[in-house]
């Protein structure tokens, strides 16, 4: 979602009379004079991804953790849509390429921080917060990174784990195992590795598909169609279990991809 100035509004302002040269009986002159501003529309949803993203904080504080987790991944479906309405309308910028990052941050960065420290890490002291803080930071620096690398990498990979993906396999893993009646403190040991190793990942030089060439438009075979329709049936069964499963085999996915390379 991408902002910018607004095309250039044109206001005028009369002269004073008494500025004009003598003799000279054309009528006042005007200035033209260019009113700033930024595009509404993908502003909107980025503001919706952010409000979804402080929403969760909220709720986590709350004891809420189901309904922390769901918000992050609401905030991903809107930051997925905010690009492309900027693209569809043309209202990409600067502006609106650093209100996305910030509003990542909080969304994909902060948030799953919390959420899990709330969750699950605080009992353990230091740990607790030394491996939320982890994933916090890395988030900050994979949004920073991304930003400096933007139209100079393949776009055809991430490099690193992408912080909304990071943010679902933390967010989903939660709403899995709340849907399931796990309680967090069970969980403790388990998310004192996945927090960090998640954060670690999105500051790694490993190669993620972002699936950008993915041809949408063109002929797909068959059993591809049946495939999407599997996914999407199992998906509304059971979204927490699906949706964990799905975004922790992405994670997976880069490490496996480099451990294949280096055994061929």
């Amino acid at each position: 979602m991408k902002v910018d100035e607004m095309p250039v509004e044109e206001t005028e302002k009369d002269i004073p009379k008494d500025e004009l040269e003598d003799g000279d009986s054309e009528a006042p002159k005007t200035l033209k004079k260019p009113r700033r501003g930024v595009y509404l529309l993908p502003n909107l949803f980025t503001t919706a991804a952010l409000f979804s993203g402080f929403y969760s904080i909220i709720a986590a504080m709350n004891g809420n953790f189901a309904q922390a987790s769901v918000a992050i991944f609401i905030s991903m479906v809107l930051d997925g849509l905010d690009g492309r309405v900027a693209r569809m309308t043309r209202t990409q910028s600067a502006f609106g390429a650093e209100y996305d990052s910030l509003a990542d941050m909080v969304s994909f960065g902060i948030a799953p921080a919390l959420v899990a420290f709330t969750w699950a890490l605080a009992p353990l002291g230091k740990v607790g917060w030394i491996a939320a803080f982890i994933y916090a930071v890395g988030a900050a620096l994979r949004l920073a990174r991304f930003n400096t690398m933007i139209g100079s990498q393949d776009k055809r990979y991430f490099i690193g784990l992408p912080s909304p993906s990071a943010a679902a396999i933390v967010a989903g893993v939660i709403w899995a195992a709340t849907s399931a009646g796990i309680e967090g403190s069970q969980l403790a040991t388990i998310m004192a590795l996945l927090v960090p190793v998640a954060g670690l990942l999105m500051v790694s030089n490993v190669k993620y598909r972002s699936f950008k060439d993915l041809n949408i438009k063109g002929r797909v075979p068959f059993v591809v169609l049946l495939i999407a329709v599997l996914v999407l049936v199992l998906i509304a069964l059971e979204p927490a279990l699906v949706l964990a499963a799905m975004f922790c085999a992405y994670g997976l996915w880069g490490i496996l991809g480099i451990v294949f390379k280096q055994l061929r």
